[in-house]
């Protein structure tokens, strides 16, 4: 087999168990969002600013993923919340059969969302579907504005871009309106939400985005029944 007859192999295989999951989250009732950046872009930031914003008896979990160590479920697991972490060992993405398995002794029905912070890439990520609601991607004004331009998929696939560490702007040569321009030429439908985790910026309007997520999830699934 050829190596592009063996890609669409495990992809088609990996679209099975995401399908597989996508069907036992909206049994459940639970809203799943896939946070995909590249490294040092502020995912885990950006769950500590999260999970810190929820009373303790929220129904959330996280699922983490690295190539190697905990290090980011440590940081996690102090907010009193189920946090597990997905080492993918050398992989750069992480895809539905790793999260199956993260999920195996969790109770969905006790959940109304899980997060998952995918493995720091912004190309491999993009073609693996965890069986989410959807995919949020982080850029970080640490970056190049040109991003959106140079990593389209995945800024196309995305509903929603997190522009994080905006209180660097003042010491980086970054040009804040350019960067948004291009991601609306990939994806015009995007929305996107300015936010500093340090000066805790923006965190209000993410919550209120994940909260009418799932509130949108649930009146569609009303309306369906």
């Amino acid at each position: 087999m050829n190596r592009i007859g063996l890609e669409r192999k495990v992809l088609n295989e990996n679209d099975r168990l995401a399908a597989g999951l996508r069907s036992r989250f909206a049994a459940s009732n639970v809203l799943c969002v896939n946070l995909i950046s590249s490294p040092g872009a502020g995912k885990t930031s950006l769950l500590e600013r999260t999970l810190e914003s929820f009373d303790r008896d929220a129904r959330v979990a996280v699922l983490t993923g690295d190539i190697q160590t905990e290090n980011d479920a440590n940081r996690l697991r102090c907010y009193g919340f189920p946090v597990r972490q997905i080492t993918t060992r050398g992989t750069c993405h992480l895809d539905a059969r790793m999260v199956e398995r993260g999920l195996e002794d969790w109770r969905l029905t006790d959940l109304d969302l899980l997060l998952i912070e995918n493995v720091g890439n912004l190309v491999c990520p993009s073609s693996y579907d965890l069986g989410e609601a959807a995919k949020v991607v982080l850029l970080s004004v640490t970056e190049g504005e040109d991003k959106p331009l140079k990593y389209p998929s995945i800024f196309f696939k995305s509903e929603l871009m997190v522009l994080n560490k905006i209180d660097l702007l003042p010491y980086v040569p970054f040009d804040i309106a350019a960067a948004e321009e291009n991601a609306r030429r990939v994806n015009p439908n995007a929305e996107i939400i300015r936010v500093s985790c340090t000066q805790k910026n923006g965190i209000a309007e993410w919550l209120a985005w994940l909260a009418a997520r799932r509130d949108r999830m649930l009146s569609g699934r009303t309306s369906a029944v």
